[in-house]
């Protein structure tokens, strides 16, 4: 017997939470791992239909977890795969290439530092699916910290395509606004290395 509900509690962090019955009665806790085909992290108040388990303590879980938009595919209905990109997000992309190109041929920029933002980018695209994996299967998850350093010193454009691409950290708001903390100082220590003063600093500090 298959139950509706609504997802009124989620820790995206540690990958669960509590969907409330249409009918009434306690919540109901849900893992991730329940979710059938879930190409995106679940969302509050998101209508659902589930089966019920006893776990081994003997309290309800929700098993066979759908989403009710999933159950109409037959009908024509698509689920959504992964976020729509933010306009800020979108142009924050856009910002740093016309700020690459910009550097480069006013200031001579070198082309090794677009490559290191290329690799720091990958890394902490890399370090952003494997977070999302841990959470899925409940296994150890890379620190917040981690993640905000990684794009500090230049990976923000892979945090930035993780979280639109994967679903991943794009809803909390505490980390939302440190992320994009991180955004700024990179940026602004971009333009400042990039600067005759910031180059004069570092041929001081190497003693070139």
């Amino acid at each position: 017997m298959r139950i509706e509900g609504r997802l009124t509690r989620w820790n995206d962090d540690r990958g669960f939470g509590f969907i409330s019955p249409h009918d009434g009665g306690a919540e109901i806790f849900v893992h991730i791992k329940a979710f059938e085909g879930a190409v995106r992290r679940p969302e509050l108040n998101e209508r659902l239909t589930f089966s019920i388990q006893l776990a081994s303590d003997g309290r309800k879980r929700a098993v066979n977890v759908r989403r009710q938009a999933a159950a109409r595919l037959g009908r024509g209905v698509r689920a959504p795969e992964a976020a729509q990109w933010g306009g800020f997000s979108l142009l924050a992309i856009v910002a740093l290439i016309l700020l690459f190109a910009g550097l480069t041929f006013f200031l001579r920029l070198s082309g090794k530092v677009a490559g290191f933002y290329l690799v720091a980018s990958l890394v902490c695209f890399v370090a952003y699916a494997a977070d999302k994996q841990a959470a899925g299967r409940g296994g150890r998850r890379t620190p917040e910290d981690t993640l905000h350093i990684l794009a500090l010193i230049g990976g923000w454009p892979g945090a930035l395509l993780a979280q639109q691409l994967l679903r991943h950290k794009s809803v909390k708001a505490e980390f939302r606004s440190a992320f994009w903390a991180t955004v700024l100082f990179n940026v602004a220590g971009l333009v400042w290395l990039a600067s005759p003063f910031g180059r004069a600093f570092l041929s001081r500090l190497t003693g070139a």
